[in-house]
């Protein structure tokens, strides 16, 4: 991250701050390994290069637990959020040159439904699919959670109780490459190893627990994912 990108997050970071409630706590960001995203070819994901409003997903923190990588095609303001204990954060807004590509877990906050190569019942939606699923929202279609990207992934509607976990994410402006460093908000991995521990030992076998060491591919969801609903 450049000089002058890293001082506007803190600054945008430090006025969402001031606007959350007294009563909250703080969750602080949670630091694992420095992760470089990259092509399905080993080499170096350009920024510039992500079509806006497409489904992207790569693997972060872990080898099994997935995220979603999108460019809202808008610059994203920091938001203050709260997780379902009542921790407070500030979820720093969009990073890249136009500031508007964002990351967030791809493991709903309600049920733990996520994309698997089969299939994928929780996806950014561009436009509506159906009557009451709203445009440019992530919707999980197990119990049609709504999460708006553009607000830290924070609920619109459905039975979540929290937002999805943020991904942060930081860009060098000379590269023009992103690198995966953090996740703020509330995490759900431990959850989400023990539902799926059976399942996760097929996919993807023992190392499905460990942390992600080397770079992690991005890949479009409609390539990683034979069949996503629409519902």
């Amino acid at each position: 991250m450049d000089r002058r990108g890293f001082i506007e997050t803190c600054t945008a970071g430090l006025s969402a701050a001031a606007h959350l409630p007294a009563w909250a706590g703080n969750a602080r960001p949670r630091d694992y390994a420095r992760t470089l995203l990259v092509t399905d070819k080993g080499e170096p994901l350009r920024a510039s290069e992500l079509k806006p409003q497409t489904n992207y997903l790569f693997h972060y923190p872990f080898e099994a637990t997935p995220v979603f990588l999108l460019d809202l095609g808008r610059p994203v303001a920091a938001h203050a959020l709260s997780t379902q204990d009542r921790n407070s954060y500030s979820w720093p807004g969009g990073v890249g040159n136009n500031r508007s590509v964002v990351a967030f877990s791809a493991i709903c906050s309600h049920q733990l439904v996520y994309p698997t190569r089969e299939v994928s019942f929780i996806s950014f939606r561009k436009t509506r699919a159906h009557r009451g699923v709203q445009d440019g929202l992530i919707h999980c279609c197990a119990e049609h959670s709504q999460y708006d990207p553009a607000r830290g992934a924070e609920v619109l509607s459905g039975p979540a109780r929290q937002p999805l976990c943020a991904v942060l994410l930081a860009h060098d402006a000379k590269a023009d490459t992103l690198t995966a460093y953090a996740t703020l908000g509330g995490e759900l991995f431990d959850e989400f190893f023990r539902k799926y521990e059976v399942k996760l030992s097929i996919d993807v076998g023992a190392k499905a627990k460990n942390a992600v060491a080397g770079p992690a591919v991005v890949r479009e969801l409609d390539k990683y994912c034979r069949n996503a609903i629409q519902c």
